[in-house]
């Protein structure tokens, strides 16, 4: 019973976005997704592709590079970015 106390919950948190997402709407994300990860939840990044974005696959691609970039000081990928029907996932997890 005394083990239960010390335990943490460690949550899966989901942040959405779209392959043209604007400046600050992603430096915005990214402050929330950093203190996610300060509290010790796991982050999922998930960015939604409609209609013809799906051909410019590669923006999300660039996109995902940058959020690793920004998130490599606190936070280490723990699943690499991948397809997923229209969207592309990632999950940062805490160091």
């Amino acid at each position: 019973m005394l083990q239960k106390k010390k335990q943490k919950i460690v949550l899966l948190k989901e942040i959405k976005m779209r392959p043209v997402t604007e400046t600050h709407d992603y430096d915005f994300k990214v402050k929330n997704a950093k203190k996610f990860i300060g509290k010790g939840d796991k982050v999922k990044f998930t960015i939604r592709f409609k209609g013809r974005e799906l051909q410019h696959s590669h923006l999300g691609r660039e996109l995902m590079d940058k959020i690793k970039a920004d998130m490599q000081d606190i936070g280490k990928v723990e699943l690499h970015p991948k397809f997923d029907g229209k969207q592309m996932i990632m999950v940062i997890q805490p160091l």
